[in-house]
This record gives C-alpha cells, structure tokens and sequence, in this order.
C-alpha cells in the first residue's frame, strides 16, 4: 500500500509554482530586450505579449489558426485509427508482428519532415500534404503504445475468457481493448503534441497557402516584424499547452479506475 500521498504536489499547487516560472522567464526576457539586445533581434517581452492579445482577437488569424489545428486533427484521428488497429494486429497476431518488423523498423526512424518533398508531389500544397505528414507522424507513438498495452494485458484474463468459451475477436473487444485504452490515450496525447509541431513545419517549409506556419513565415520576410514573428510563436505554443491539457483531463477521467488501481498496489 501507497503511503505518499501527502507527499505528492497538488495540482493548485503546480500551477502556482509553473505560473512562477512563467513571470519569472517573462521578466528577464523584458530585462535583456530592453538593456542587453537590438529589439530587431529580440523586441521587449510587454509589446509580443500585447501582439498576441490582439491576434487572438483577430478573425483572419484565427481562420489560419484554424487550417493549422484542421490538418493536424484530421491527421491525429487518421492516425489513432490505423496506429490502433495495427497495434492490436501486432500484438495479438505473433506472426503478423514477426512478418511486419523488418518494414516498420525501417520506416520508423524516417523523420516525416525529409517527406515533405514526397508528399508534396503525391498530394500538392495543400491540406492534404499536412494531413499525411501528420498522419505518418502520429502513427508512430499510437501504435507501439498499443502494441506495448496488448502486452501488457494479463494472460490469466485472456486464457479465462478463452476457457469460457469466448470467441477470439470477443476476447480482443472484451479483454485486450479495455485494458489497453489507457496505453492507447497515451499514445494520442504524445502523438498530439507531433501533429502540431509537424503541421506548422509543414506549413512553414512547403510554403503551403495556409495555417499558423504559412502566417509565420509571411511575417518573417523582409526581418521588419519580429514582434509578429514571436507572437505567433506564442500561439503555437498555447496550442500545444491547450491540446496537452484537454487530453490530460480526459485521461484522466476515463481511466480513473487505473490511477486507483496503481495506488493501491
């Protein structure tokens, strides 16, 4: 039995202390912009911050917002479909895994962003380019997270199922799937995280017509808006905050039951 849990932070109290280090970053920032560096280079911290507000307030930026957060969605939902399928193939079928490590050991380490001259000749510049970097991206994590909670189920559960006469693909919806949901939601929220990074650098390397990178990097042309250049990356960055966040409450209220489990072990 656990007996640590006073000894854990709260999440109020997290907050607190990540909200700390926020203003604290924020304040040197403002500090060398305005003494220490050429605001070409590295413009004060309260006039990025100010730019950000009023984008976020902006309906043409927010619809490039949009395209950015469209692509990686339907990339991530792409993704966790095949990811999740193939992860149950895998590790339920040994000689479906034997027969396919040689391919996905070979594609794996291949980084999605030396893909985007493929992509962009297979599907154009578009959302479709994004969509596929994204989903080849994302599939990665899903998968072997899948993979890895298939194994992890206990054979005692599968073999009682089974000695209960229990069809196989029952035993894989009842059994299998139940318990690799949470490796599986895992998967999702890292795989979450690369959506985005890949779309924007999709967005920002392919020149596509649209999305968060495409605004980045117009405003980044000619080095006379720095300022528009940071706060974009700012939004960025509270998208993938956001993302990360939602995700995590969701775990966390889906699976409870195995939070409750592990303490109690």
């Amino acid at each position: 039995m656990r007996t640590d849990h006073g000894a854990r932070s709260s999440p109020l109290g997290t907050l607190r202390r990540g909200m700390v280090g926020v203003a604290t970053a924020l304040c040197l920032a403002e500090a060398v912009a305005r003494w220490g560096v050429d605001s070409a280079a590295l413009p004060p911290v309260s006039l990025v911050l100010a730019n950000t507000a009023n984008l976020l307030a902006d309906p043409d930026f927010l619809a490039e917002v949009g395209a950015t957060l469209t692509a990686a969605l339907t990339g991530l939902g792409v993704a966790a479909l095949a990811g999740t399928a193939l992860g149950l193939a895998l590790g339920s079928v040994g000689w479906v895994e034997r027969a396919s490590s040689v391919v996905v050991e070979f594609l794996r380490p291949i980084p999605s962003v030396a893909l985007i001259p493929v992509a962009i000749l297979a599907f154009g510049q578009g959302a479709e380019m994004k969509v596929a970097l994204v989903t080849y991206a994302a599939l990665w994590p899903i998968l072997f997270n899948t993979l890895y909670g298939v194994r992890a189920v206990e054979p005692l559960a599968k073999e009682s199922a089974r000695v209960f006469g229990v069809p196989r693909l029952s035993v894989l919806n009842r059994v299998v799937l139940p318990s690799t949901a949470p490796f599986i939601a895992a998967g999702v929220r890292i795989s979450a995280a690369i959506a985005l990074i890949v779309t924007v650098s999709a967005e920002l390397l392919a020149g596509a017509a649209e999305g968060l990178g495409s605004w980045i990097l117009r405003m980044s042309s000619g080095g006379a808006n720095t300022d528009m250049v940071y706060a974009g990356t700012i939004v960025a960055g509270l998208l993938g905050l956001s993302v990360n966040g939602l995700l995590r409450a969701v775990e966390h209220r889906l699976f409870r039951w195995k939070r409750l489990v592990e303490e109690r072990t």
